[in-house]
């Protein structure tokens, strides 16, 4: 009976941990927020593009600024590491998030601010604009 049972232990696979730099960090951590953003979450996609997150070793640490935000971007991580950890072939990667409460008083945008961030997210909203005449006086 205790020979059969040794044969269904699998093999320890060892986890790739290469090394990667934090602009290809940065590359794969847009790739996913621009898939979010596609498949509509986005809510999600502008948690991960509110900052540049930064790399120390194979920590990336995000700041946030309300508590609200990190709980919701803290209910997604998990998708977030899989894709961080398989495209960037290092499995030790963990994430760290920092509340930071001064970025949303330096977050407070005008309203040509704000137009040219959506723009930069999504290019159709020019065509949007023009198509309908609407302007940014508020």
């Amino acid at each position: 009976m205790e020979e059969s049972s040794k044969s269904f232990v699998k093999p320890s696979t060892v986890l790739p941990t290469e090394e990667f730099t934090e602009t290809e960090m940065l590359v794969q951590w847009n790739k996913y927020a621009q898939r979010l953003g596609d498949k509509g979450l986005k809510i999600m996609e502008s948690l991960l593009l509110i900052n540049d997150p930064t790399l120390n070793g194979t920590v990336i640490t995000l700041e946030l600024p309300n508590e609200g935000s990190k709980l919701d971007f803290e209910s997604q991580i998990n998708g977030l590491l899989g894709h961080l950890k398989g495209h960037l072939h290092n499995h030790d990667i963990t994430i760290e998030v920092i509340v930071n409460e001064t970025i949303e008083a330096k977050r407070s945008f005008n309203d040509q601010d704000r137009y040219n961030r959506l723009l930069e997210i999504n290019p159709n909203i020019e065509l949007l604009r023009s198509t309908f005449g609407l302007d940014l006086q508020g």
